[in-house]
């Protein structure tokens, strides 16, 4: 299946403004960070383990990795903290 990713704030900055990833179907938000962090050593430092980062899946926040992922959805990273 396939899943936008999106991107804000540092994490933006950092890493541009998103990316489309494949992934197995039935994949949960823990598959898809731990995919990303594979994707460079910049993935790896911002996403990695032990990172704080707060995530969306369609526009509501996620507060449990094991959030299952609808095929298509659109899941946002970003600090815990942003500006307006």
């Amino acid at each position: 299946m396939k899943v936008q990713v999106r991107y804000f704030a540092s994490l933006r900055e950092a890493l541009g403004s998103g990316e489309a990833v494949e992934l197995p179907a039935g994949s949960r938000v823990a598959d898809l960070r731990a995919a990303l962090v594979t994707r460079s050593p910049l993935h790896a430092e911002k996403l990695g383990a032990g990172r704080a980062v707060r995530c969306a899946v369609d526009q509501l926040m996620c507060q449990d990795e094991a959030q299952p992922l609808p095929e298509g959805a659109e899941v946002a990273f970003f600090p815990p903290v942003t500006g307006g």
